[in-house]
């Protein structure tokens, strides 16, 4: 029953009537699995690494050594996906808009981490890490492995292992 329901949600939100990604906005096609359009890859991707850069600017001035060190890590890295991402849509192989400003509930994150110090800091920006890792590689995984454009498609999945070992270190942070 349970699955019939998400099926019928699928269905519903692919629906002309609605926006075309209310079911990545929602959700629903991360819990069956489904790839994202290419319009939201692009979105998604590129809206994560600007959380990434900011949250992990902050980490890198307020964080403890440890909590420094992996934040420099996500500059690095999340700055050269950043840039790879926008060879791909300038040089033409991806047609997508690239966004200019993080989402709102990326920029709530940020509101927050911008008003703690200390250990409060640590704990959330640790705890912010792991869960945009979490959704980070199952947003590529989906996209790698079904995604509509051979060459983000293929961006996709060999960005993936990276963003494991980031999920990985996350939550070693987090522990």
């Amino acid at each position: 029953m349970k699955h019939l329901a998400i099926v019928s949600i699928a269905a519903l939100l692919a629906s002309p009537a609605f926006a075309q990604s209310a079911a990545e906005k929602t959700g629903v096609n991360s819990m069956i699995g489904v790839a994202p359009k290419t319009e939201d890859f692009v979105q998604e991707a590129a809206t994560s690494d600007m959380f990434e850069i900011a949250s992990s600017k902050l980490a890198v001035e307020r964080g403890d050594d440890a909590t420094k060190a992996f934040a420099q890590q996500m500059i690095t890295d999340h700055q050269k996906t950043t840039d790879e991402l926008k060879g791909l849509v300038t040089g033409g192989k991806v047609k997508a808009p690239l966004p200019t400003a993080m989402t709102s509930s990326q920029q709530s994150m940020l509101d927050k981490l911008n008003g703690l110090n200390g250990a409060d800091f640590n704990k959330q920006y640790h705890s912010d890490q792991e869960s945009v890792h979490e959704d980070a590689v199952d947003l590529f995984k989906r996209y790698g492995d079904g995604g509509d454009n051979a060459d983000l498609k293929a961006w996709a999945a060999r960005t993936r292992p990276a963003l494991e070992h980031h999920l990985q270190m996350a939550k070693d942070l987090n522990k």
